[in-house]
């Protein structure tokens, strides 16, 4: 019955949609996934609001915010260091620095407790209530600079992709002689329920998403720039498409439809070419970016200021008031819980990020990163804890997989710890979007043995590199 009142409401916007802009079409999408129902009506209409940051609060800023090579703290305990300072220096290629997000005082330098319970090396800033600027920071006409100028004020700033993966951009930006990049895709679909931050971003500040996706455009020589939106999300086409005209940039409404927003599944849709198995966006001449990156570069050479705030939804049955807010990175969860008028009964769950691809966070202490495009409670009757039972061979997650492998198959030789079985079955291609392990009547976590199987096979290269 939820599957179908999913269905019929994703009906509605279309016929909406169509109507609104007087157009008689199919919204693009993909192949595969499903409909869990959006839950975007809690926060889609709250305005963006400043998480404040208080004389005396403390930001945990861990060093790995980031895919690759955690970067290295150049302070130490005791150092005065101003908003936007230099924390953490790089290291290699794929790394990118790490900012104070506010002035301060350092109070530690140390392991701290992450999202998922991990302790990993942190700068702990105690603020001193003035969020003075380092007077170092400063912009430039983009315009006036080169590509590789422009790439490397995008690495000096930290920026990583702001849909959740965190790679960094300027790596993604970076295609190796011979790849031919002839499409730039800026990610607006945000398909994850609960989540409205990039919603909020497009209908609030466009004319900051476009001068971004302009930057990119100079730095990779491409012609085409297409932001992918999903219907669901009406004011913010209609407000890209005004900011958008005469500046070559394109808006594809999309088929409201999970994972729309995974990059393969983003590149059919828009383009209708297909990522190789194994391979990258580069490899059919794409590179994809989330507005929010977009909006994110454009501060970064425009004005100078490094990744040390992101806009993320607080939502969820546990929430007193879900809200879209302007965070500091470092702020602990419960700053931002408490902003939204704090818990709401029973709290059964935390998760950061969305529903579907998010990480259950231990407690309401750990910090909030670059990656945090949300923070979402839920009560405890909400949680399932429901036991696992015998697979039923329904294939529904066979239907639902938009990487067209086998989930039950990899599952099944998964527990007979075949994992060079797991990867002939194709499990490296798995986008983990969860779309399997929500469909699965029988409640198998599909998704936990393809995260084994991953993590063993990379475990497995790695070995054989060193011999």
């Amino acid at each position: 019955m939820q599957v179908q009142q999913v269905k019929e409401r994703s009906k509605a916007f279309v016929n909406l949609f169509r109507q609104h802009k007087g157009m008689n079409m199919e919204l693009k999408t993909f192949k595969g996934g499903l409909h869990p129902p959006d839950n975007k009506r809690w926060s889609e209409k709250k305005a963006i609001e400043v998480c404040p940051v208080a004389e005396g609060d403390e930001l945990v800023i861990h060093l790995s915010q980031h895919i690759g090579a955690p970067a290295e703290a150049c302070v130490q305990k005791g150092d005065k260091v101003l908003k936007g300072q230099v924390i953490g220096t790089p290291k290699g290629f794929v790394s990118v620095p790490i900012h104070a997000s506010t002035s301060g005082e350092v109070i530690a330098v140390e392991p701290r407790l992450d999202t998922a319970g991990n302790k990993t090396m942190a700068v702990v800033i105690k603020a001193d209530g003035k969020d003075e600027w380092d007077p170092n920071l400063s912009g430039a006409d983009p315009d006036k600079l080169m590509p590789q100028e422009l790439k490397d004020r995008i690495l000096a700033a930290g920026i990583v992709g702001m849909g959740g993966a965190t790679f960094p951009t300027h790596v993604k930006l970076s295609p190796p002689e011979g790849k031919k990049i002839d499409y730039l895709i800026l990610n607006g679909v945000e398909c994850e329920p609960y989540l409205t931050a990039d919603d909020r971003l497009m209908q609030e500040k466009p004319e900051e998403v476009v001068e971004g996706i302009l930057i990119l455009k100079r730095i990779l020589g491409v012609e085409k720039a297409v932001i992918g939106i999903e219907a669901n999300k009406p004011t913010a086409i209609e407000t890209m498409q005004k900011a958008c005209e005469g500046k070559g940039i394109e808006v594809c409404p999309l088929q409201l439809k999970y994972p729309q927003g995974a990059e393969k599944q983003l590149i059919y849709a828009v383009t209708g070419r297909e990522v190789p198995s194994g391979g990258l966006p580069m490899d059919c001449g794409c590179v994809v970016q989330n507005v929010g990156t977009a909006a994110a570069v454009n501060a970064a050479v425009r004005r100078g200021i490094p990744l040390i705030e992101r806009i993320a939804t607080v939502s969820g049955s546990a929430v007193a008031e879900p809200k879209n807010l302007l965070i500091k990175i470092g702020q602990p969860i419960s700053k931002l819980v408490e902003f939204c008028g704090g818990v709401k009964g029973e709290l059964g769950k935390i998760i950061q990020g969305g529903p579907m691809m998010g990480m259950a966070a231990v407690s309401m202490d750990v910090p909030v990163t670059r990656g945090t495009s949300g923070i979402l409670l839920f009560s405890e009757g909400e949680v399932i804890r429901a036991p696992e039972g015998p697979c039923v061979r329904c294939g529904n997650c066979v239907r639902a997989c938009p990487a067209f492998i086998m989930p039950t198959e990899i599952a099944f030789q998964m527990r007979r710890g075949k994992v060079d079985e797991a990867e002939k079955l194709n499990v490296m291609d798995c986008i983990e979007c969860g779309s399997c392990t929500y469909i699965c009547p029988a409640q198998i976590p599909l998704l936990q043995f393809f995260r084994q199987a991953k993590s063993a096979i990379r475990a497995n290269i790695a070995k054989r590199k060193k011999v």
